[in-house]
């Protein structure tokens, strides 16, 4: 049954800092990297060489992003640690050392940390950046981290929603408010101040909130991949529920092989798959209104140079937004 496209919006994307400006688009497709942008199939833990090189080389070859997980413990069960740094001492050293390239969180667990912490930390990479962060927010999935930090695993929804405000309202000049992490007065303020309006926020999966809820607060939304027409339709639900057009994004991991016209095979979260299928597939997204995909090379079996310089001759050229910041 063929996937009906979308009809194309009318109405562009809110315009935010230069990152939320460059990398989401409307009715456009923009692709970017997970870090650690390296092989690490068989372990846990990423040896991390290069990794600053090869984030200078993504942004020298014109991806639009890189993402960075926060990962506060490396939980046995779950089989990923990240990319091991605190992501925002990470952001300051990616900051100093990029000039261009969007600097994405996917995403920080809001229950686990202060948000006055959250908030001060991202506005100040915001800035340090010339506003090219990108953070998303996210409820965790990682239930033996809660315990670690003496945080009901259960309470993570109520909190997440308490700390999407008090991170909300920092934004403001001198705020004052009470809720359940403090009750902000006395004429305090938080600095740096971010350098749009506010930081883009944008929600990863249902982080325990309804899509009415998502829909109005977030500033974009990070969902997972599923069939072209469930998708389609859940597209479609969050961008009627907001009432005008947000920008969506998706991760997917790739084992892009040598073969050109190797069909796609499922592996963990994503493909192993030739260059044509890949085109293919992201092409498909675009369609059904994907703004962003985030390719993760965790799985890739290839040089991972020379599978960068392959999107990148092959990929990028397609889908690179050409909308001035």
């Amino acid at each position: 049954m063929a996937i009906p496209a979308p009809q194309p919006s009318s109405l562009e994307f809110e315009r935010l800092n230069r990152a939320y400006n460059s990398v989401f688009v409307a009715d456009q497709l923009s692709v970017g990297l997970v870090v650690p942008i390296e092989r690490y199939a068989s372990s846990a833990i990423p040896t991390m060489r290069d990794h600053i090189e090869r984030v200078q080389l993504a942004e020298t070859l014109g991806f639009s992003a890189v993402w960075l997980r926060d990962v506060p413990f490396n939980v046995p069960s779950f089989g990923d640690a990240g990319q091991m740094f605190d992501p925002f001492v990470y952001l300051g050293a990616l900051a100093a050392t990029t000039d261009n390239i969007a600097l994405g969180v996917s995403s920080i667990i809001l229950p686990l940390r202060h948000p006055a912490h959250v908030a001060k930390a991202a506005a100040s990479a915001d800035v340090l950046s010339n506003g090219r962060l990108l953070l998303g927010i996210a409820s965790g999935d990682r239930v033996q981290e809660y315990p670690a930090l003496d945080i009901e695993f259960d309470s993570r929804g109520a909190r997440f929603r308490e700390a999407y405000e008090y991170i909300r309202r920092m934004a403001e000049s001198t705020p004052q408010f009470r809720n359940a992490y403090g009750d902000v007065d006395f004429g305090m303020d938080l600095l740096p101040k971010p350098v749009a309006t506010r930081l883009p926020l944008l929600v990863t999966g249902s982080s325990q909130q309804s899509a009415d809820w998502i829909a109005h607060h977030a500033d974009g939304w990070m969902t997972y991949p599923r069939p072209a027409q469930v998708q389609a339709r859940m597209i479609e639900r969050y961008r009627a529920d907001a009432g005008h057009s947000k920008p969506v994004m998706e991760p997917l991991y790739i084992d892009l092989v040598e073969n050109p016209g190797a069909s796609p095979q499922p592996i963990h979260l994503g493909l192993r798959l030739g260059i044509d299928a890949l085109r293919d597939y992201l092409e498909s997204r675009q369609a059904i209104g994907v703004n962003h995909i985030a390719l993760n090379l965790r799985f890739n079996q290839a040089d991972i140079e020379n599978t960068l310089k392959t999107l990148a001759a092959e990929i990028l050229p397609q889908f690179t937004n050409r909308k001035p910041q």
